[in-house]
């Protein structure tokens, strides 16, 4: 056996051209298939994006809408929100307004407020991550988190 031949058995195997498989041998397995992503799908369904949020806003104590979520925010506005709504106690109902641009969008026109995060307690606007903060400094948003959900829907 020539010194290429003994390159072509022992080299091309190891770099991804494996030699003819002889008759009668076992056949080889099949590569496996690659998983497809998918892109997440928007919560909100079919739904109009403002008749969504609005069920959203009235069917939680607290909603944020937010880029990412509490345990992984998208932006540091998001994470300053987050984190003090969990610092308060608060139980959290997060939207992730990048899953859905249109929800994105309609969230601004529906509080008439231009940046993300957006804060709703008790079916009223708050603001976003700024107005937050100087809640959480003067007391006011553990007033706000103590109402009674239903009173304060009613």
């Amino acid at each position: 056996m020539g010194i290429r031949k003994k390159v072509k058995k022992l080299v091309l195997p190891l770099i991804g051209r494996a030699p003819k498989q002889e008759p009668g041998a076992t056949p080889r397995p099949k590569p496996r298939p690659q998983p497809v992503y998918e892109e997440p799908k928007s919560p909100r369904g079919d739904a109009p994006p403002l008749e969504w949020i609005e069920s959203q806003v009235k069917g939680h104590k607290l909603v944020l809408f937010m880029k990412g979520n509490p345990d992984q925010p998208q932006c540091g506005f998001s994470a300053n929100a987050a984190g003090i709504l969990r610092s308060a106690g608060a139980s959290i109902h997060h939207v992730d307004v990048l899953l859905d641009g249109d929800v994105r969008e309609a969230v601004k026109q529906y509080s008439q407020w231009p940046t993300i995060p957006q804060i709703f307690i008790n079916g009223e606007f708050m603001g976003g991550s700024d107005i937050l903060t100087e809640m959480s400094q003067n007391g006011e948003l553990a007033t706000e988190l103590a109402k009674d959900f239903e009173a304060a829907a009613e």
